[in-house]
């Protein structure tokens, strides 16, 4: 990203809904508990991230504002709700317009600020327009702000299934902080061709209740 302050997509994130995402499913291919019961938990959570970051490649990260027009006709965060989102990197699935038009509706938005490896991720208040400085492992995170808990977060990911289960980059940030953070509500974000038939997972894994693609909601029961 060459200008962090250039928060704002131009014009009504409406105008975004036309792109698709061409990228082949994984569900033909992906490594699954089920399907190599030999591996071991950590060696088939690798083999589905490099097959995660392959079939996400030329999804168009504008099918974000189809993303938040599901959420905000269907799974909206209560009224008052400080909400936290993510700068996207790479080939995520763009949050902004779904954080934008929350803004709009009087949420506080905070991000994440990335610990040492081992700790839960922190929160400081942020605007569009606040500066925002690297962090580590090429995440954007606010370079000031107070810090602050949120009451539900947009959480991005590798993979997802239908039982909610989450694939992660592998630092167990997320984990570590849904578990600190028991009744905030949680709303995984993805490409619908991030959905795989099982993530493998393990006891400290969290489990996402909703997720949004840009095809629609996903209502787990988790």
């Amino acid at each position: 990203m060459s200008n962090l302050r250039e928060l704002a997509l131009p014009g009504p994130w409406s105008r975004y809904l036309a792109p698709t995402c061409n990228s082949r499913s994984m569900e033909d291919d992906t490594p699954t508990a089920m399907a190599a019961p030999h591996l071991s938990l950590d060696a088939e959570k690798a083999a589905l991230r490099r097959a995660a970051f392959a079939a996400r490649q030329g999804c168009d990260p504008a099918l974000g504002a189809a993303m938040a027009a599901h959420v905000l006709a269907g799974a909206a965060p209560p009224a008052g709700a400080v909400v936290a989102g993510f700068w996207p990197m790479g080939a995520e699935i763009d949050p902004r317009p779904l954080l934008q038009a929350l803004a709009e509706r009087g949420h506080g938005l905070v991000l994440p600020v990335t610990p040492p490896r081992g700790q839960p991720l922190r929160f400081r208040r942020w605007n569009f327009g606040d500066p925002l400085a690297p962090g580590p492992m090429g995440t954007s995170q606010p370079a000031t702000g107070d810090w602050c808990d949120p009451d539900w977060l947009v959480v991005p990911l590798l993979a997802f299934d239908r039982r909610g289960g989450r694939l992660g980059y592998g630092g167990g940030y997320y984990d570590r902080t849904l578990a600190g953070l028991p009744d905030a509500g949680v709303l995984g974000i993805a490409f619908s061709t991030q959905e795989v038939p099982q993530v493998p997972t393990g006891p400290l894994d969290h489990r996402l209740p909703m997720i949004a693609t840009e095809s629609g909601l996903i209502v787990t029961g988790a």
